[in-house]
């Protein structure tokens, strides 16, 4: 069977070919972009400067207001003739960001996920269920797209419709199941509850689009009999998802490092994160035609793994999507993420994977937080106020700052087939 894994044996072939990648879409963006160009021509760098990968520092940043700015068509770097598909995503005011492809783009997009679903170790024989959007948005047709080049058969039903996906997970005997985390937990729990268990062949769920804890895939796992899960990553600007996958080693997620350059940087200053440190992934595309990113500052939060993965293979790795910089809510002065909070919950087992962090002012001027947390499945309430003393005990010690903790009932806070909201800041 073909292998869509690049052939490359080491880091030296890696970076000479992601410094050939960098000159290319240098040049190619002085010649295609107007936008590029001037923002080039304000740093003074031409492609000849990229002697080395560290030369990457001397170009300028690109952002989210670059593309609402140039909207409806920003950093297109090709004729018009040669796009023949646009995909978007929400915009920060109200517009959206819309991204130009080329058939090689397609064509590139397509390889790249396949590739997910070989380092998931999805056969040819396996039936994928998609339960992700379609439409303007990159991921349903990016699952699709993927598991078609990949041979693999695909089940395209899209979000929500929670009876048509039991039906076709039973009548089709699915195998695998891709989805945000919060779709996949809400059809753990209805499969359990509707006693489906037995009657389904699902293996495998590929999951993404948002944060997730260790509690939530544990939920996933357990409920649906599920021999491994994988966590995906998908920005819309850097083509959509596919741009790297969990392997079965668990130990962080390998991204397609042939395509494009990936950064961590202090959001704060600008530099470099230090190795191992968390920071905002920047990436710059090495073959992306119709709308190439250079130095794209995601808002993503994550961090390099440094070293090789025991799984043996050779493409660099980053941790799970931790949220985005621009997630972090503030409480008395301290800087908040809410992957920060999945982490702690994951510490507690009386507790669920659900919660919601509900920030007030009160009548003197203060700050408070309420943390609203589930129950685990099966617990009962006996023991719930020693587990929301333990829980704001956790708190207060890992994250600096005090709050107050509900313990409500399991299933009790919202279920969502999309992202789920965690965060309400009322103040």
């Amino acid at each position: 069977m073909k292998t869509f894994m690049p052939d490359i044996h080491s880091d030296e072939e890696l970076s000479d070919l992601q410094l050939k990648g960098l000159r290319w879409t240098v040049n190619h963006v002085l010649k295609g972009s107007a936008f590029y160009r001037k923002k080039l021509k304000d740093v003074g760098v031409q492609p000849q400067d990229m002697r080395s990968l560290e030369d990457l520092q001397k170009l300028p940043f690109t952002t989210a207001e670059d593309l609402r700015d140039g909207y409806p068509f920003p950093l297109i770097s090709v004729p018009f003739e040669k796009v023949v598909r646009i995909h978007a995503s929400s915009g920060t005011t109200g517009k959206r960001k819309v991204l130009c492809y080329t058939k090689k783009d397609l064509r590139d997009w397509s390889d790249m996920f396949a590739r997910c679903y070989e380092m998931a170790g999805v056969t040819q024989a396996d039936r994928v269920q998609i339960a992700v959007g379609y439409g303007l948005w990159t991921a349903g047709i990016g699952f699709q797209l993927g598991c078609e080049r990949y041979g693999a058969m695909a089940v395209p039903v899209g979000p929500g419709n929670i009876d048509m996906h039991c039906e076709m997970m039973v009548d089709l005997q699915t195998t695998v199941f891709c989805c945000t985390a919060s779709m996949g937990l809400l059809m753990a729990e209805e499969i359990k509850r509707r006693g489906l268990r037995d009657k389904i062949a699902l293996q495998k769920v590929i999951f993404g689009a948002e944060r997730h804890s260790d509690a939530m895939r544990r939920n996933m796992k357990e409920s649906l009999g599920l021999k491994d899960t994988f966590d995906i990553p998908g920005l819309t600007e850097l083509y959509g998802p596919g741009t790297g996958l969990e392997c079965a080693a668990h130990e962080g997620i390998h991204y397609w490092a042939d395509y494009y350059i990936l950064e961590v940087i202090n959001p704060e200053t600008l530099k470099p994160s230090r190795p191992g440190e968390v920071g905002e992934m920047v990436v710059t595309t090495l073959r992306k035609e119709a709308a190439p990113l250079i130095r794209y500052r995601t808002r993503d939060l994550t961090r390099v793994i440094p070293g090789v993965c025991s799984c043996g293979n050779i493409l660099p790795r980053h941790d799970r999507i931790l949220g985005r910089s621009d997630d972090m809510f503030i409480v008395k002065g301290v800087n908040i993420y809410p992957g920060q909070m999945d982490h702690i919950l994951s510490q507690v087992p009386q507790l669920g994977s659900e919660f919601q962090v509900v920030l007030e002012r009160g009548g003197d001027g203060k700050d408070y937080m309420t943390v609203k947390v589930e129950r685990a499945e099966g617990t009962g309430c006996g023991g719930d106020e020693a587990v929301a003393v333990h829980l704001e005990h956790l708190i207060s010690r890992q994250l600096l700052v005090s709050g107050k903790v509900e313990v409500v009932d399991f299933q009790s806070l919202p279920r969502t087939e999309r992202k789920s909201k965690r965060v309400f800041d009322n103040r």
